[in-house]
């Protein structure tokens, strides 16, 4: 009789029996959980294994007469290998050391490392610098972006996040990145955040047709992550060129990542919202107000009025 995490276990589909579909679905499963790189070719039971290797151990105690803990230390103190020795002078050589054994099945060889992981460094940055240069409309740059592989972010993301609404309304909305709703749509600000920042828009009489949104990174890090210091120098190419072709009058800069990106320092969005501050890229100087982000606002309701009020300042394009 199969035990009850058998008859679990086998209660859904093989791999081999899964559809493309089927597969897929389990494969953004386990990314949307945070699984990075798998560890072993096959599952192993960690469990049954200690298990096993509990009951031999036992097993081994009972029959040598050294089944409790005292036993057994008294036998390891007790032993000692005889030191081999040395053929011409007769003195003893310290023994060999051993090879540590493995529980379980044989470690599995080494896996090649695949070729399409792109490692950060200054001709990544370099090779951004000119892909987004060469691009003379948003459309030239999403396919610039999208075809970029200097940035390992890529690797792990379901689908780009490039910036969406009309790059002439003069009017600019950037976050920090995109969260799995955003992934798996493949649009910013997608999901209950970007319900949330449909009726902040609509408040002031605005809509996503009116504004042009995007993010400060393309793809979602892994396990919504940080970015490193590099891959946002990587990714910062791309979102200068936005700002160059876009030209935006006003840019309102959502929660502490993407202000801290802008503007520098430490400083918590609390600190820095509610100002009209200066964001500088390429030469051009682009007037830019920071408040706080969706998430923020589902986390802490309480905080809304001040978005409110930053919103209004915003819409106005003034600092009442």
């Amino acid at each position: 009789m199969s035990s009850p995490d058998e008859t679990r276990f086998s209660d859904g589909p093989t791999l081999d029996a899964m559809t493309p579909h089927e597969l897929a679905a389990l494969l953004h499963f386990h990314a949307d959980s945070g699984v990075e790189w798998l560890l072993e070719d096959d599952p192993i039971d960690r469990i049954a294994a200690f298990a096993a290797s509990q009951t031999a151990r036992g097993e081994a105690g009972s029959g040598s007469g050294h089944g409790s803990p005292a036993g057994a230390l008294q036998t390891a103190q007790s032993y000692r290998a005889p030191a081999p020795k040395n053929e011409a002078d007769g003195r003893a050589q310290p023994p060999a050391a051993e090879k540590p054994q493995t529980r379980g099945k044989s470690e599995p060889a080494p896996r090649p490392v695949s070729t399409r992981v792109a490692i950060p460094d200054e001709q990544a940055v370099a090779e951004a610098r000119i892909a987004a240069g060469s691009a003379q409309t948003l459309a030239d740059l999403k396919v610039a972006l999208d075809g970029f592989t200097g940035c390992n972010l890529r690797n792990s993301a379901r689908n780009l996040v490039f910036a969406e609404g009309d790059p002439a309304a003069g009017l600019m909305i950037v976050g920090p990145g995109p969260n799995g709703d955003d992934d798996r749509e493949g649009r910013p600000f997608a999901g209950r955040q970007g319900d949330l920042l449909d009726k902040m828009l609509a408040a002031i009489g605005l809509d996503r047709a009116g504004v042009l949104i995007t993010n400060v990174i393309p793809w979602r890090p892994p396990g919504n992550r940080m970015p490193s210091a590099r891959e946002m120098e990587i990714c910062r190419p791309f979102l200068d060129r936005q700002f160059a072709l876009a030209k935006p009058q006003r840019v309102l800069v959502l929660g502490n990542f993407a202000a801290r990106f802008f503007f520098g320092g430490t400083d918590t969005i609390h600190e820095m919202r509610g100002d009209w501050r200066t964001i500088t890229t390429g030469g051009e100087t682009f007037r830019a107000l920071a408040t706080l982000h969706p998430q923020d606002l589902m986390s802490a309701p309480i905080c809304k009025r001040l978005a409110w009020q930053d919103l209004q300042m915003f819409a106005a394009g003034n600092d009442s």
